[in-house]
């Protein structure tokens, strides 16, 4: 079992940066694929970037790519989410989400993981 808090959203302007964080418990963290969602008002949960358990390996959807960058801490049970020159269009709740499954094939699709989060709000003001 998995538990999974989110932070680190807030308002920021265009071409701003935010750190999302997300705390893990459970003494398996280490060992699940990790990866950020998002979901914007009227629309489905997108995929944004996953992460493999040794920090090894990572993968990023094309509208995230060179601005976002995810890492994880198994020593602290976080994972992160650095998002750089942040667009109006990048506004929506981001979640995090912990998969026991092997990182490859990538893991995208939100049924992949089995933990999530409860979210945090990212509003980019134009």
């Amino acid at each position: 079992q998995v538990q999974l808090v989110e932070s680190g959203g807030g308002l920021v302007q265009a071409g701003g940066s935010l750190r999302l964080s997300c705390a893990a418990s459970g003494r398996t963290f280490s060992t699940y694929t990790m990866g950020w969602f998002r979901q914007a008002p009227g629309k489905e949960r997108e995929f944004v970037a996953t992460i493999s358990w040794s920090s090894g390996r990572t993968f990023y959807a094309d509208s995230v790519k060179g601005r976002f960058t995810i890492s994880r801490d198994n020593a602290k049970n976080t994972v992160y989410l650095q998002m750089n020159s942040l667009k109006p269009e990048d506004t929506a709740v981001y979640y995090c989400a912990a998969s026991p499954r092997s990182f490859v094939p990538v893991r995208t699709r939100p049924y992949e993981y089995d933990y999530w989060g409860q979210g945090t709000q990212v509003t980019v003001s134009s």
